[in-house]
């Protein structure tokens, strides 16, 4: 993914789940696109949710804790430009 928005919920109370809802709402309102990849603390990654709402969850090293970077993956661009 070569960009996305980068959303910030540290709210202990809500669940990965509505986070990562939430932060796509806010992708499709400012870049009018359904994301299809989000990136999350691998700390905070769970094995036992892989996918919500046809988003791919993925773990990652350089995001920080209770930061989501959502957007399309590169290779799905590619495949619908070919």
């Amino acid at each position: 993914m070569k960009e996305g928005l980068l959303w910030f919920d540290n709210d202990p109370k809500r669940k990965l789940v509505d986070k990562v809802d939430r932060a796509a709402k806010r992708y499709r309102a400012r870049l009018r696109r359904k994301p299809t990849v989000c990136y999350v603390n691998a700390e905070e990654f769970n094995i036992e949710i892989d996918e919500i709402n046809g988003i791919h969850l993925k773990p990652a090293n350089h995001i920080r804790p209770h930061y989501f970077w959502i957007g399309v993956e590169q290779d799905t661009i590619s495949a619908k430009a070919a």
